[in-house]
């Protein structure tokens, strides 16, 4: 008995195709909450002196600013390895910073953690 060979062949299903297209434009639609300013302006904004721009009250606003950016560039970029292990550095070395004006400064800590509204 001889059989004969049929083939079919599939075509690709351009919903699938275009669902991705779809959520792409929708993510870049979205609104930034999150304020994001220069250096220069934080610095200004919580130094104490003239010249200061190292002083831990400083340090730590200067890491929360840029802890934000880096939120927001991985809303955009959930891939990027890289730049969340960096991320959660900066978020330890900001938590080692607000921990010695704990110690330190308590007056300062408060101040700080109300102004750049850190703990709910």
């Amino acid at each position: 008995m001889l059989t004969a060979k049929t083939t079919t062949t599939k075509k690709a299903s351009t919903k699938k195709a275009a669902a991705p297209k779809a959520k792409a434009s929708a993510k870049k639609a979205a609104p930034k909450a999150v304020v994001i300013k220069s250096k220069k302006d934080v610095i200004s904004e919580f130094k104490t002196h003239g010249k200061d721009t190292g002083s831990a009250q400083v340090q730590v606003a200067i890491l929360t600013n840029r802890i934000a950016q880096l939120a927001e560039h991985l809303k955009d970029h959930p891939k990027d390895k890289h730049s969340r292990r960096g991320l959660v550095g900066m978020v330890g070395d900001r938590r080692k910073m607000l921990r010695y004006l704990q110690i330190h400064q308590p007056e300062t800590h408060g101040t700080v953690i109300k102004s750049l509204g850190l703990r709910k």
